[in-house]
């Protein structure tokens, strides 16, 4: 009888924040992230995003400092609506809002 051998795989870590580097990929994962549904996942999208552009970069241009933007776009950070909506401006974006399909 033969014994089966298992066999150990072992994944590299995925970082986002790599691979955002055109605005097109960039909208494409805000879209990925409000169709979830969830402002967890929508926080830690902005972060990953803020990290692909720098992160002391971007929080100079919020007038915030780096360690209050990684709070504020962390998981179970709470920023104010200014803050998002003055990254969402940075990034170049604006909101649109549509109607939910039944």
């Amino acid at each position: 009888m033969k014994t089966a051998v298992k066999e150990k795989i072992t994944f590299a870590k995925w970082d986002p924040a790599e691979v955002l580097t055109t605005k097109e990929r960039v909208i494409a994962y805000l879209e990925v992230a409000l169709e979830e549904n969830d402002p967890d996942f929508l926080l830690s999208a902005f972060g990953d995003i803020a990290r692909s552009k720098g992160m002391t970069k971007i929080a100079r241009e919020l007038n915030l400092d780096r360690k209050s933007l990684y709070k504020a776009l962390a998981p179970d950070g709470n920023p104010s609506f200014k803050t998002v909506f003055k990254l969402i401006d940075l990034l170049g974006l604006r909101v649109k809002l549509e109607q939910k399909s039944a």
